[in-house]
């Protein structure tokens, strides 16, 4: 069995408290019929470089049923700035299209199986995995940007399609694990494609 949660495998529900204060978990998500759970941060420079990519995919997907939800899974004593307060003020600055919410245990990125911020995993109305890494082609530079994996993926969902192209390596800074070095991966991470 592979680190990360493979195509087809159904979403593994949380419990985690989002920038507003609310708990959410997967029956918050109920009326989406699309559901986008990325692993995301507040200083890497990968996820800061892209936010406004993810926000126009977002927003672009609102109308046709797509809902997104932002986890933090960092570990502050790694990286202080990713503390539950520091996402509050984010939040507040860049008021995102979608919850922010923090995974302070670290079980939600080792359920889903999370390599990097970000790390994009697309639902559909079953829950079932069809597309699973990058968001765009270049994360931290977006005006290099060549190929929008996300957006790609929630058309074809959208429109009833298969994912044409379902798997990717999210590019970014690896998930900041509680009490390891930064650069540390599970010993079971590895490459998707």
């Amino acid at each position: 069995m592979s680190f990360t949660l493979e195509l087809g495998a159904k979403a593994p529900d949380f419990s985690v408290v989002g920038t507003d204060g609310q708990t959410y978990g997967l029956a918050n998500f109920a009326e989406a019929s699309t559901l986008v759970v990325f692993f995301t941060c507040n200083h890497c420079p990968f996820v800061v470089g892209s936010d406004e990519v993810t926000r126009a995919t977002a927003e672009k997907f609102q109308d046709k049923g797509v809902a997104f939800i932002g986890i933090n899974s960092n570990s502050e004593k790694t990286n202080p700035t990713d503390d539950f307060d520091q996402m509050v003020l984010r939040m507040k600055e860049h008021n995102f299209p979608w919850i922010y919410a923090r995974d302070a245990s670290q079980e939600v990125a080792q359920a889903y199986g999370a390599l990097r911020t970000p790390h994009f995993y697309v639902f559909d109305a079953d829950r079932k995995l069809v597309y699973c890494g990058r968001g765009v082609d270049q994360p931290r530079d977006t005006s290099k940007v060549q190929v929008n994996d996300l957006e790609k993926a929630l058309a074809e969902v959208t429109a009833g399609k298969s994912v044409s192209v379902p798997l990717t390596n999210p590019i970014g800074c690896n998930v900041k694990w509680l009490d390891q070095d930064a650069h540390w991966m599970p010993a079971d991470a590895c490459d998707l494609v």
